[in-house]
This record gives structure tokens, C-alpha cells and sequence, in this order.
């Protein structure tokens, strides 16, 4: 049976787009297919940086032909009723409908509605371009003199319909100034030409030789792979973070991944602090030793083969890295040379709630209910009152303001 492949190719898709828009592809595709009367088998879709991509299998060639009564109102009903119900119906006249009697209450009009099936290329040629007017990103935008809202620039559309044995049809559409066709292309850097595809199996193949690999989730696969080699390698481990294993897949097409390293000096830092700036700058893992402490190297996911091994952009990341853990520590020095608690009237600047008052004021209740609880867990009760009182100034300090996800911890240090 016939299989549509769909590739919506353009300029780089943010990496927490991606997923959720080839979940949505697949929904608003496989729905109006449905609608139209295309039943299918199986549908996948994929995606890249650069582009959505979509699959459909067994589908039919034509929608069948549907037949349909509509129930209308009865014999000698008011004109009005009667009217109405032929502009529903689509007849031009009461003596198109049929009349049948019910026992209890009496005889009706019924209107016979046949519509005849359609091409499956002529119903895709209609939906496809809807579906992309109406699809929904989280944030897009307009390029050029044309209306059309898209998420980045788009590039190319490929549209084929066909059996696997019979050359596919292009399925004829155009959006945003683009005609619907059969060419896509491979990797920006490694592979950029045009490539002439036919159907989704083919379509795969193409883009593996010109170094795209589809599936987000096996370039995850790559990736997590791979580093744990190269870590396995050193002795080392990878903190595996999904989130980021999410994002970086989405940044690449090709993965391919290298080890760097930082001066050992930096570790002197808190490990959470190394970790959020490497992550937050660089989109690269960590790596503790065999005793659980985080050594001094990284792995980096490029996008691409070097032709030096990798040394430009290793030393490259290297140094970025060097700046900004050189940051982290001004403000983790800067943090220490003030005593925590010296922060807290900032803190009745920070609106905790509308309703609730300012974080001071939310700290002060803690301090009331440690006051209350500790004597009866046996726990002391100005220490539990001291750390009350803290929980919550590490709000306004420098490192927490670059890391706001290192609230709470980094008053652990300071305390």
C-alpha cells in the first residue's frame, strides 16, 4: 500500500522545540487523514536541528465512497424547518429527500447523502498546507514579505506519495513561496548538496550517507554511548543528565564526541557550581573518577568530523570553560567574604507571594514553626532556628543569581 513521506526542512530548530513539534506533525497528519477518510497503519515522525520529518504507511490510493441519511423534520412541518433542512442537506428540493414513517411519530424526511471518494494525493495536496498555516509553535516567526509563521526559515518541503514498487508522486502544494518536491539535504558542513529521495526507505539511507542521523533518540544513543567509552577509557564516568542528553541531541545531526579538561585548580569549587557552569555554557557532561569525585574533564558533542582530531575544538571549549569556572569562582569568593546572614534584609526586597509578603516575612514564619517543632523531634533549638533563619539567603547571592538552580545549595557552603 502506499506510504507518504513528509520532510519540513529549514534553518536550525531550537532543541526543547523539537520533540514536542514531530509529536504534534505526527497527531495533526495521522487526525486528518482519519478525518478524510485515509486510514493508515503506522505513522513515525522524526526530527533534527533542521528539519520535521514524517512517514505514513498503508495508505489507501482513494477515500472511499461515503453514503449517509440525514434525519429531517416532519411531513408538513413549517417552511422554515423544512428550509433549513435542505441547506444542511445540500438538496435543492423536498422531493430529493425520501420520506419513511416511524409508529409513534408519523412520517419524516430523510435525505440520502452520497459523496464519492477521492484521490489521496488531491486530499493531502489540501491538508498538508493547512495543517502547516495552522500548526502550533511554541514561538515562531515571519521572514520575507509573506505572513507565514514558522519557527525558523523554512527551506525545502518533500512530499512523496506512492507503493513501494512504483515511482511516488510528488504531492503538489506550496507554502511560504515554497513548491512542494522530492529534494532535501544532508548535513549543513559535511554533506550539504541536494539529494533527490523517492520514499521514506531511501530517504533514510540518503541522509545517514550524508552524515544525518533521523532519530533523535538513537544519536542519544550515540552520544551516551560513546561518552561512556571515552570516559570507560580514563577511568572515569559520565553524569548522565536526560535534559541535557535531550538538548545536545537536539543540537546535532552527526554526533560525534571528545574529551577536554579544566586546571585541576578549579576544583576547589563546589562540584554543584563546576556542573551548572559546564552544563549551562557548554551543553557538556561532567565526569567524577572511580571514587565518586568530580574530575577535572568534560565531554564535549560536536557537530561535525574535525580533520585535527579535534584539537581546535576541544581547545576551543577549553577556554571558554576556563572563563567561565573563572567566574563562578569570583563569585563564589565573593560570596564567602560576606557572612551569610548579612544578606538577609535583602530579602525583604523578594516578593514570595502577592498574598503571603516578601521572603523575610515567609522566613520569619519558618523561624516561628522551628521554634515550635524542634523540642518535640529532641533536635536543638537555636541551631534549628540558625538554619531556619538561612534557608533562604542564599537568594541574594552572586553565585545563585548566575545559577538560580543552585538555591538551597550553595547555603549549605556558606553557612
Amino acid at each position: 500500500m502506499p506510504e507518504l513521506l513528509l520532510e519540513l526542512f529549514s534553518e536550525e530548530i531550537p532543541a526543547r522545540f523539537q520533540r514536542r513539534a514531530a509529536e504534534d506533525l505526527k497527531k495533526a497528519v495521522t487526525n486528518a487523514l482519519v478525518d478524510a477518510g485515509l486510514v493508515y497503519e503506522g505513522a513515525n515522525a522524526f526530527v533534527t536541528p533542521r528539519r520535521l520529518a514524517l512517514t505514513v504507511s498503508g495508505l489507501p490510493a482513494r477515500s472511499p465512497d461515503t453514503r449517509e441519511e440525514k434525519k429531517g423534520p416532519k411531513v408538513g412541518a413549517p417552511q422554515p424547518a423544512i428550509d433549513g433542512f435542505l441547506r444542511s442537506a445540500g438538496l435543492s428540493s423536498i422531493d430529493e429527500a425520501k420520506v419513511e414513517s416511524d409508529p409513534k411519530k408519523g412520517d419524516f424526511y430523510v435525505a440520502v447523502i452520497e459523496k464519492p471518494g477521492a484521490d489521496a494525493v488531491d486530499l493531502l495536496s489540501a491538508i498538508l498546507p493547512k495543517i502547516m498555516g495552522d500548526f502550533g509553535w511554541a514561538k515562531s516567526m515571519r521572514w520575507g514579505s509573506g505572513s507565514f509563521n514558522w519557527v525558523r526559515p523554512l527551506r525545502a518541503i518533500t512530499a512523496t506519495f506512492g507503493t513501494e514498487n512504483d515511482e511516488p508522486i510528488v504531492v503538489p502544494f506550496a507554502v511560504a513561496g515554497l513548491e512542494s518536491g522530492q529534494t532535501t539535504f544532508g548535513h549543513r558542513f559535511l554533506s550539504p548538496d541536494a539529494i533527490r529521495v523517492k520514499r521514506f526507505d531511501d530517504y533514510l539511507v540518503a541522509l545517514e550517507r550524508a552524515k544525518v542521523v533521523l532519530d533523535i533518540d538513537r544519536r542519544k544513543d550515540i552520544i551516551r554511548t560513546d561518552a561512556d567509552n571515552l570516559a570507560f577509557a580514563q577511568g572515569l564516568t559520565v553524569i548522565h543528565d536526560e535534559g541535557l542528553l535531550e538538548e545536545v541531541a537536539g543540537l546535532v545531526e552527526w554526533p560525534n564526541v571528545m574529551m577536554g579538561s579544566f586546571d585541576p585548580e578549579f576544583l576547589k569549587l563546589p562540584e554543584e557550581v563546576i556542573i551548572a557552569t559546564i552544563r549551562a555554557n557548554q551543553k557538556c557532561f561532567c565526569l567524577p573518577d572511580a571514587s565518586g569525585k568530580l574530575a577535572p574533564n568534560f565531554i564535549i558533542t560536536s557537530n561535525t568530523v574535525p580533520t585535527d582530531g579535534g584539537a581546535a575544538i576541544i581547545e576551543g571549549n577549553e577556554r571558554v570553560i576556563r572563563a567561565r569556572l573563572s567566574d563562578a569562582a569570583f563569585f563564589y569568593q565573593g560570596d564567602l567574604a560576606i557572612p551569610l546572614e548579612h544578606g538577609l534584609p535583602k530579602l525583604e526586597d523578594m516578593v514570595f507571594h502577592a498574598k503571603l509578603g516578601t521572603q523575610f516575612a515567609m522566613v520569619e514564619r519558618l523561624v516561628k514553626l522551628a521554634e515550635a517543632i524542634a523540642p518535640k523531634v529532641g533536635a536543638d533549638v537555636e541551631k534549628t532556628k540558625r538554619a531556619a533563619m538561612l534557608a533562604k539567603a542564599d537568594l541574594v547571592t552572586g553565585m545563585v543569581g548566575e545559577f538560580p538552580e543552585l538555591q538551597g545549595l550553595m547555603g549549605r557552603y556558606y553557612a
